[in-house]
C-alpha cells in the first residue's frame, strides 16, 4: 500500500489539472499563431498558473493499492494487483498463460 499522503498529492494534481485545463489549453493555442512578444507574454502567463496544474506532473497509480509502479494502463492496476484479480478470475477475459 502508497503512502496516504502521496495519493492525496496525487488527486490534488488531478482536480486541478481538470480545473486549469481550459485556461491553460486557450492560452497554449493562443501562443502559437501568434507574435512573439505577444507569444512572451501568454508564456507568462502560462507560467503563473499552479505548477501542478500541468498534467506532465501527473503520474499513473493504481487503484486499489496507490502503487505508482508496475502500472498497466488497460486495467489502471499494478501488477501486483492485476496478477491476484487474474489468479481468482475477476478480470474477464484474462487467463494465465500455459505452455
Amino acid at each position: 500500500m502508497a503512502k496516504k499522503s502521496m495519493v492525496e498529492r496525487e488527486k490534488k494534481r488531478r482536480r486541478l489539472v481538470i480545473k486549469y485545463s481550459l485556461k491553460r489549453n486557450s492560452l497554449l493555442q493562443d501562443s502559437v499563431s501568434s507574435r512573439f512578444e505577444t507569444r512572451l507574454a501568454l508564456h507568462r502567463k502560462i507560467q503563473k498558473l499552479p505548477r501542478n496544474s500541468s498534467p506532465t506532473r501527473l503520474h499513473n497509480r493504481c487503484l486499489l493499492t496507490g502503487r505508482p509502479k508496475g502500472f498497466f494502463r488497460d486495467f489502471g492496476l499494478s501488477r501486483h494487483m492485476l496478477r491476484e484479480m487474474a489468479h481468482n478470475c475477476v478480470l474477464p477475459g484474462i487467463t494465465k498463460s500455459s505452455w
